[in-house]
């Protein structure tokens, strides 16, 4: 019986090992930089959102939401991740697009809209003072 469990448990063991899953990977992030910053002013006003490249895997997009907090992702989408396909802010400034696949990501959440993604981009804590931002994992 101890033999059979053992070769029950390797078995289990084999056919579990398939694919890599379809996350985004986990990549030490952090970002720092004054509000203050040209590059950030987009984020002076609700609803708008920056694209920063260097840090994640496929850069940050920093989101100030409807109710004055702030939310960053990474640029790589969720759907197909090993492509490390850059998400692109929409003009509507509320979306953004995997250009490979179409999938659209809503900046409040960071969820998909529209398919074929069905994960959530990743995310990453924000703390902003008076005169920082910084974005870390």
């Amino acid at each position: 019986m101890r033999k059979l469990t053992i070769i029950l448990l390797v078995v289990i063991g084999c056919f579990s090992c398939g694919k890599a899953t379809d996350n985004v990977p986990s990549v030490p992030v952090n970002f720092q930089a004054a509000l203050g910053t040209p590059a950030l002013s987009p984020l002076n006003v609700a609803g708008g959102a920056v694209a920063i490249n260097g840090y994640g895997v496929s850069g940050l997009i920093i989101y100030r939401k409807v109710n004055g907090t702030y939310a960053a992702y990474d640029r790589c989408s969720s759907y197909q991740p090993e492509k490390k396909c850059a998400v692109t802010i929409d003009n509507t400034g509320f979306t953004v697009t995997d250009p490979c696949s179409g999938s659209k990501f809503s900046l409040e959440d960071g969820t998909p809209v529209k398919a074929p993604a069905t994960k959530a981009l990743r995310t990453y804590r924000v703390a902003v003072t008076q005169f920082e931002i910084q974005v870390t994992n």
